[in-house]
């Protein structure tokens, strides 16, 4: 693979990861439950880190990077509706994600960007595994607590109330 071509790949990795991490943003404002919202604020956390990898490496390889303008989301329903289809929309679109990359990151002949980009997938997968949780009602995604230990009440669909 040319350098061209790498570099190319690599910004078009990062053009769809960055669309993905804006969906994960925005959906997480209808996310009302905490131990959800958390593992949705340690995947956008991750994806943020995963951004700034291949940010790095097409820097790196003298590319330059276009951010994704982050993409209004719709969300059906409201309250419990709303969270579970904003699960299951970003359980599928992981899985999207992985599907569309796999073959292509394999492909790669550099070895550092190609395991770069196959920690990224695995890491996608996890993240599948998260939502998938989510939906099933487990909410020791992140670790277990003490027995008995919650947090009542939701989380607020914006950060800052004024």
């Amino acid at each position: 693979m040319k350098p061209a071509d790498l570099i190319e790949l690599l910004r078009e990795f990062y053009r769809d990861k960055a669309a993905l991490r804006h969906a994960h943003a925005a959906g997480a404002a209808h996310v009302a439950d905490y131990d959800f919202n958390n593992t949705y604020q340690y995947i956008i956390a991750r994806e943020d880190m995963h951004l700034r990898w291949v940010y790095d490496a097409i820097v790196e390889l003298g590319g330059t990077v276009d951010d994704a303008a982050p993409a209004a989301r719709r969300v059906p329903g409201k309250g419990a509706a709303a969270q579970t289809a904003v699960l299951q929309e970003d359980r599928d679109g992981a899985q999207a994600f992985v599907d569309r990359w796999r073959d292509r990151v394999a492909g790669i002949s550099n070895a550092r960007q190609r395991i770069l980009l196959q920690v990224i997938l695995g890491e996608t997968l996890e993240q599948k595994r998260f939502f998938e949780q989510a939906l099933a009602g487990r909410t020791d995604l992140l670790g277990r607590r003490a027995d008995g230990a919650g947090t009542p009440g939701e989380v607020l669909p914006t950060r800052w109330v004024e």
